[in-house]
C-alpha cells in the first residue's frame, strides 16, 4: 500500500523509514524547502543506524521514498501519517487539506503527542478513519507504538492500522482517547516535576536520572528522555495538556522554559538538561540507547 507522511523532520523521516523498510512506497510532504533538503540525508543516517543494529529491510529503502512540497502529492495513497508540529492550528490545516486531496477510503493517523484524536478527526469529513499512532523516538528503533482509538474510530480503521504496524515489525498497544493518552499524560508531568527538582537544588539532572535508572530500572531517566524527545516538543506537549485538561501542573517549569529560550533543546542541539559532545555523537548515543522509552 502506498503511504504518505506529512513532515520531514526527525519523526516524519523516521516513520517514512519504517514503512519504506517494510516495502511500502512512501511520499513525504513538507512545505519547508530546508526540511525537504535535509530529509534524504536524515533518512540515509537512519538506514545506516538500523543496519549497524542489524535491523532488516526489504531492498533499497531510500529509493522507495519521494519528497514533495504539497499535499496534492498524496492523492494516490491509502494511509497517511501526520507528523507535524504539536500545535493544533497546524494540525487542523494539514488534516483539512488531506481530507480534500486524499481518496475517500484513505485513513489518517496522527503522530500527535497529546491532542485528542476525536478533536483531530473533527477537522475531517471522515472521523471514523482517523486514528492516533504515537510512534516513539527514534521510530525505526522502537518496537512498540501507542495506538489511540477515538470514540469515532471504526473497527476497520483500527484493524488496518494494527495490521500495517505488524507489517513493520511493531506491536500496537491500543488505548482510549484523551489528552496525552497514557504515555505523555504520565511522562510529561514526570519530566516537568523532575525539572522542578533540579531547579530547587534537590539534585542535579544526572542524579535525578540515576535515581530513576537505579531505583526503578528506567533505561535513561526522565531528563535524558526529555533531551531525546526535544525540550521544545516537551513544552509544546505540556501546553497542549494544560489547555485540554485545565491542570496547572502541566505549566512548563521556568527552568524548562529557559532552556528552550536559550536554544538548549536536547540532543538535537548538543545540550539540554545534559551536554552532548556533538550532533554526530548524539546520534550515536541515541542508537546505543534504542531501548529507552520515549
Amino acid at each position: 500500500m502506498p503511504v504518505g507522511v506529512v513532515g520531514a523532520g526527525t519523526m516524519g523521516t523516521g516513520v517514512a523509514q519504517c514503512f519504506a523498510a517494510a516495502g511500502h512506497p512512501v511520499v513525504v510532504v513538507d512545505p519547508d524547502p530546508a526540511a525537504r533538503a535535509a530529509g534524504p540525508e536524515r533518512l540515509r543516517a537512519g538506514v545506516r543506524a538500523a543496519r549497524l543494529l542489524r535491523r532488516s529491510a526489504v531492498g533499497p529503502v531510500e529509493e522507495r521514498v519521494t519528497w514533495a512540497e504539497k499535499p496534492s502529492a498524496l492523492s494516490g495513497v491509502g494511509f497517511v501519517v501526520e507528523c507535524g508540529p504539536e500545535r493544533l492550528p497546524v494540525k487542523e490545516e494539514v488534516l483539512r487539506e488531506l481530507d480534500r486531496v486524499c481518496p475517500p477510503e484513505a485513513a489518517f493517523a496522527s503522530c500527535t503527542s497529546a491532542i485528542p484524536i476525536a478533536r483531530l478527526g473533527s477537522f475531517t469529513a471522515r472521523p471514523s478513519r482517523v486514528i492516533g499512532t504515537h510512534f516513539m523516538n527514534p521510530a525505526p528503533l522502537k518496537d512498540t507504538v501507542e495506538v489511540i482509538r477515538s470514540p469515532h474510530t471504526s473497527d476497520g480503521t483500527l484493524a488496518l492500522t494494527v495490521g500495517l504496524l505488524a507489517g513493520l515489525g511493531k506491536k500496537a498497544i491500543v488505548v482510549g482517547d484523551g489528552p496525552g493518552f497514557v504515555s505523555n499524560r504520565v511522562l510529561m508531568l514526570t519530566v516537568n516535576e523532575a525539572a522542578a527538582v533540579v531547579a530547587a537544588g534537590t539534585a542535579d539532572a544526572d542524579t535525578v536520572d540515576r535515581v530513576f535508572q537505579d531505583c526503578f530500572g528506567h533505561p535513561t531517566g526522565p531528563l535524558r528522555t526529555a533531551d531525546l524527545i526535544g525540550l521544545d516538543t516537551v513544552i509544546d506537549t505540556l501546553v497542549v495538556l494544560r489547555e485540554h485538561t485545565g491542570d496547572e501542573r502541566f505549566t512548563p517549569t521556568p527552568l524548562l522554559a529557559r532552556l528552550v529560550a536559550d536554544g538548549s533543546l536536547g540532543r538535537k542541539t548538543g545540550r539540554g538538561f545534559h551536554p552532548y559532545p556533538s550532533p554526530r555523537a548524539a546520534d550515536r548515543s541515541r542508537s546505543e540507547g534504542a531501548g529507552s522509552h520515549v
